[in-house]
C-alpha cells in the first residue's frame, strides 16, 4: 500500500489553509480523471470549488470529506508508524483513503459510488451548502473526519457568538466617572459559563468555551467597550440556544449579542457489528441536506487535529480504506 502512504503525503504538501483550496482541487481532479472517473468542479467562490467525481449513474451513495486545512501549512514526514504534516488526519488521510477505496470499489464491480471532496469546512461550511445544488440525490453519504475508524453516533451542534458590553470612558483615576464595559463582559461571562445550555442522552451535556476577549483603549481609560467570542457545542435545537441567549441579554441591558455561527446537533445512521459512539466535535454533516442518511466515519484522532504533531497511524489509513469499501459496498447492495 505504499501508493496510498504517498497520495496521503503527496495531498499533504500542497497547501490548502482555507480559502486556498485551489491546488489540492486541480491535484485531484487529475489524479481522478486518470482512473476513469468524471470529474466535476463547482465553483463556489472566486478560485474555489468542490469537486465531484463518479464513474456510474445513479449515485447511491457519496464519500465526502473536505479539502481545507486549518493553518498553518506544516510539509509532510513519515516514520515507521505515522504519516505526519498538516491534514494528515483533518482529512487529506482520510481523502486518501476515500479515493483508494472508491477505486477498488469500481474496479470489483460496485457500481453507485462516487466522491465529494469540498472547501470551507474548517471555517463556514460553504462548500457542503453549496454541494446541495449539485443536484446528486444520493441515498446515503459518509462524511470522513477523524473517528479513530469507528462509526459516529452523531455528533454534537454548533452555536457561536459574539457578546458585547457597553460602557463610559473615563479617566482611570477616577473610575466613578466610568463604567467599565470590561467589568460589564467578566461579569456576564461568569454567569455565561454557569448557564445550563442542554443535556442529551445521546450527546450529554453542552460544553462552553470562551475562545477569544478583547476591549478597552489604554491600561489609563475606563473601558467603553469590550467584546468576546464564544462557542456552544450545542447537544439540543438552535432555537433553544437563542432563547437562553435572549433571555440572557434582556436581563443585562447593557449587553448585546451577534450569531456568528449555528447548526443543529446530529444523529447519524449506523450499522450492526460496527463500533459506535458519539463524538463532541462537528463536521458538514448539518450542511450536506441533499445527499441522504449520514455516516460519520474516518481513520485518525481528533486529538492529533489542528496540532503541530498532526499525524495520522499508517495501519489505520490502511483500515480505513478496507472499512470504507465494506460499509459503501454494504450501503450500495442493500439500496439496490
Amino acid at each position: 500500500m505504499t501508493s496510498l502512504f504517498s497520495l496521503i503525503r503527496e495531498l499533504i504538501d500542497i497547501p490548502s489553509v482555507t480559502g486556498d483550496e485551489l491546488a489540492v482541487a486541480q491535484f485531484l481532479e487529475r489524479k481522478l480523471a486518470e482512473r476513469g472517473f468524471a470529474v466535476r468542479l463547482q465553483e463556489v467562490e472566486p478560485g474555489r470549488f468542490n469537486l465531484f467525481a463518479h464513474i456510474s449513474d445513479p449515485v447511491v451513495l457519496v464519500l465526502c470529506t473536505h479539502l481545507d486545512t486549518v493553518g498553518p501549512f506544516i510539509s509532510s514526514s513519515e516514520d515507521a508508524e505515522f504519516i505526519y504534516g498538516r491534514g494528515a488526519c483533518d482529512a487529506k488521510g482520510v481523502l486518501a483513503t476515500m479515493v483508494t477505496a472508491a477505486v477498488r470499489l469500481h474496479e470489483d464491480g460496485v457500481r453507485g459510488v462516487g466522491l465529494l471532496f469540498v472547501v470551507g469546512e474548517e471555517v463556514d461550511s460553504v462548500g457542503a451548502r453549496h454541494a446541495n445544488e449539485l443536484g446528486i440525490n444520493s441515498r446515503h453519504i459518509i462524511v470522513g473526519e477523524p473517528t479513530e475508524n469507528r462509526l459516529a453516533s452523531g455528533h454534537k451542534g454548533a452555536f457561536e457568538f459574539l457578546l458585547r458590553a457597553e460602557g463610559v470612558a473615563a479617566h482611570s483615576a477616577y473610575p466613578e466617572r466610568g463604567d467599565s464595559a470590561i467589568d460589564r463582559l467578566l461579569t456576564a461571562l461568569h454567569e455565561i459559563r454557569a448557564v445550563d445550555w442542554g443535556q442529551s442522552p445521546l450527546h450529554g451535556s453542552a460544553t462552553v468555551n470562551i475562545g477569544t476577549v478583547s476591549g478597552g483603549v489604554a491600561g489609563n481609560v475606563v473601558a467603553p467597550h469590550a467584546e468576546a467570542r464564544i462557542f456552544v457545542r450545542l447537544v439540543g435545537p438552535v432555537a433553544d440556544a437563542r432563547a437562553v441567549l435572549d433571555g440572557f441579554v434582556h436581563r443585562n441591558t447593557h449587553l448585546t449579542y451577534e450569531v456568528t455561527t449555528e447548526s443543529e446537533a446530529v444523529e447519524c445512521e449506523t450499522l450492526e457489528g460496527f463500533e459506535a459512539s458519539p463524538v463532541a466535535f462537528g463536521s458538514d454533516i448539518p450542511s450536506l441536506t441533499a445527499f441522504g442518511k449520514p455516516l460519520l466515519l474516518g481513520p485518525g484522532s481528533i486529538h492529533d487535529a489542528h496540532t503541530d504533531g498532526e499525524k495520522i497511524a499508517k495501519q489505520q489509513a490502511l483500515d480505513a480504506v478496507e472499512l470504507y469499501y465494506r460499509v459503501a459496498k454494504h450501503l450500495v447492495e442493500t439500496s439496490a
